[in-house]
This record gives C-alpha cells, structure tokens and sequence, in this order.
C-alpha cells in the first residue's frame, strides 16, 4: 500500500486546504450578512428620518432648520451609497471565495477518484495474483497425481 501514500498524502493537503476555504467562505458569508444588516438599518433610519420630517409639515421650519436636514438627508445618502459599495465589494469577495471553494472540492473529489480507481487496479492485481498461485498449485497437484496414476500408484491429494 506504500504506492498510494502519495494520494493519501495529497488527499489530506487538498483537505486542510478545502476546510481553510471552507472557513473563508463562511467569514465573507458573515462579512456580506454584517454588511446587509448595516444597509437595512441606514435605509430604515433614512425613511424613519424622512417621516418625521414629512410628518411634521404642520409645524412651521426655519429655512436653518431645513438647511440642516438637508445635509443631514444628504450625508445619509452619501452613507449608504458607502455601503453599497462596501456590499459590491464583499460581493466579489464572497463570489471568490465561492469559485476556490468549489475548485478545492472538485480536486479534493478528483483525488478521492484517483484513490479509489487505483486501489480497484491493486485488488485486481492481488486477485490474479492469488488466482494464479492457486491455478499452479492445481495443475502442480494434478501433474502429480496424473504421474502418480502413470507409475500405477495412486494418492489422494
């Protein structure tokens, strides 16, 4: 079995490797969970932030009052605008780290085949290899009774 302990070798690299992307690709999966929760909460305090204004329509704003929630709305915007760039760029992270998850998975996979295939080509091998044994040894033991039969003596064998 010493032939396929470079494949056992190999088998155990590619698997440390896939459980390390594994990992990766549950922390971007967290990071674009993180990333999402923040935008819902910045949507949710602009519209929450933009019904108290529209809601208070009744009342009468000085125009510095205005001004300032303008700015404030605008920097808000500006925020979010932030976050979806963020969101875009875990995005591609998390696709990344998808794609190596899926190559370690399919070589981890390539590798278990190689395994199997070459241990199916070993037993195959030590099947003959007994057969034969057990084939010479027959025709050894009918050769021998055959020539025991021959001498006119007879043994059973």
């Amino acid at each position: 079995m010493s032939e396929l302990r470079s494949i056992h070798l190999a088998i155990e690299l590619a698997t440390r490797q896939r459980d390390v992307l594994a990992k990766n690709h549950a922390q971007a999966i967290r990071n674009m969970d993180f990333a999402k929760s923040q935008m819902g909460q910045l949507q949710n305090y602009a519209l929450d932030t933009d019904g108290r204004w529209t809601g208070a329509t009744g009342t009468l704003l000085s125009a510095e009052l205005i001004r300032h929630h303008y700015q404030f709305m605008d920097r808000l915007q500006q925020a979010i605008g932030m976050q979806e760039g963020v969101m875009a760029n875990l995005s591609k992270q998390l696709e990344t780290a998808h794609q190596a998850l899926l190559q370690a998975e399919f070589r981890l996979a390539g590798l278990n085949q190689v395994l199997k295939t070459r241990q199916s080509a070993i037993e195959l091998t030590q099947k003959r290899r007994e057969q034969r044994q057990t084939d010479e040894f027959a025709a050894q033991r009918h050769l021998r009774a055959r020539s025991a039969q021959m001498r006119g003596e007879h043994h059973d064998y």
